[in-house]
């Protein structure tokens, strides 16, 4: 009797983390997946580099000026395809138009260490 009381408890503890688990990996499809907003920055590309020890990622800030003389607002992004994180390092110093998705909820930095993950850069003349 004894031994089968044991495998019971045994059996609903991994349950119990195999229900966690499905949470977790649910959560993460979610916030990743789902923008809670998105729309289109322009600005010049101030900064671009992959950073990290272990979960490298890019990042980058871009300057946004309204008037000629008047200090810019910095925003930060981040960036998860390498295509796009390529097309972004060619257009250093130049005026740009990014695309982005506002991802909130994120519990780590791995996927980034900003919400917003820029997936589109033009170049403007």
């Amino acid at each position: 009797m004894r031994r089968s009381t044991r495998g019971g408890i045994l059996f609903r503890l991994l349950l119990v983390l195999a229900v966690i688990a499905v949470l977790i990996a649910a959560y993460f499809l979610l916030v990743l997946n789902w923008s809670y907003s998105s729309g289109d920055r322009s600005g010049y590309l101030q900064k671009f580099s992959r950073k990290g020890w272990v979960c490298r990622t890019w990042e980058g800030e871009l300057a946004i000026t309204t008037v000629p003389g008047v200090a810019p607002v910095i925003w930060p992004f981040s960036v998860r395809d390498a295509q796009v994180a390529e097309q972004i390092r060619a257009a250093i110093g130049r005026r740009v138009v990014l695309h982005y998705a506002e991802h909130r909820g994120i519990p780590t930095s791995c996927f980034g260490e900003t919400g917003y993950f820029v997936d589109a850069v033009r170049a403007v003349d």
